[in-house]
């Protein structure tokens, strides 16, 4: 776990939820990613709302899914996104499932949670409650490949997903003639 997800008393109710969330995984592949997200929401560290952005009945249908056995209320907390960013996460949803091959109902979940995660101020990474930018590119990857092929110049991921948007609106607001030589070059891309 990154010194930079947590203080050292949080690192420890984080990693105790962590290893709960853990024992009760089905072991699919998006588990490992909610289990951090799940856990550091409940340690107040990054920015996800109640559920993960979620309803409820998506919401328990994840928990029954990936956490058998854990009560999904007791993981139910948070605030909520304020209705008037509604379509913002509608188009944001709509880029993310428009690349992927086979939307189901688990792709979905995840679509609407990056979304929420984007309506947060910070890294996207660092909003869900990952805890690295690897684990986002990870998350993203394999859920959605098309998308994921498309970031190949390491850009970070929000502002990629707005750019993305920008450009299905036919709305190119950079006036660098390429990322290479734009002033906001070191702000868009590389490690964080």
């Amino acid at each position: 776990m990154s010194s930079s997800v947590a203080a050292a008393p949080i690192q420890e109710d984080l990693r105790g939820l962590y290893q709960r969330l853990k024992a009760h995984s089905a072991g699919l592949a998006n588990s490992e990613w909610l289990a951090r997200m799940l856990s550091s929401r409940r340690v107040a560290v990054g920015a996800m709302p109640a559920r993960l952005g979620l309803s409820h009945k998506q919401f328990f249908a994840l928990m029954l899914l990936h956490f058998p056995g854990l009560a999904p209320e007791e993981w139910d907390d948070g605030p909520e996104i304020a209705p008037a960013r509604a379509p913002e996460r509608i188009e944001l949803r709509q880029l993310l499932l428009a690349h992927c091959a086979r939307p189901t109902p688990e792709k979905e979940w995840i679509a609407d949670i990056l979304a929420a995660g984007c309506m947060a101020a910070d890294h996207l990474w660092h909003d869900l409650g990952l805890w690295s930018r690897q684990d986002l590119g990870a998350l993203i990857g394999y859920n959605f490949p098309v998308l994921a092929a498309k970031n190949d110049c390491d850009m970070k991921w929000k502002r990629f997903f707005y750019k993305q948007l920008c450009v299905q609106e036919g709305i190119y607001t950079c006036r660098a003639p390429s990322c290479e030589v734009c002033n906001d070059y070191v702000q868009c891309f590389g490690p964080e």
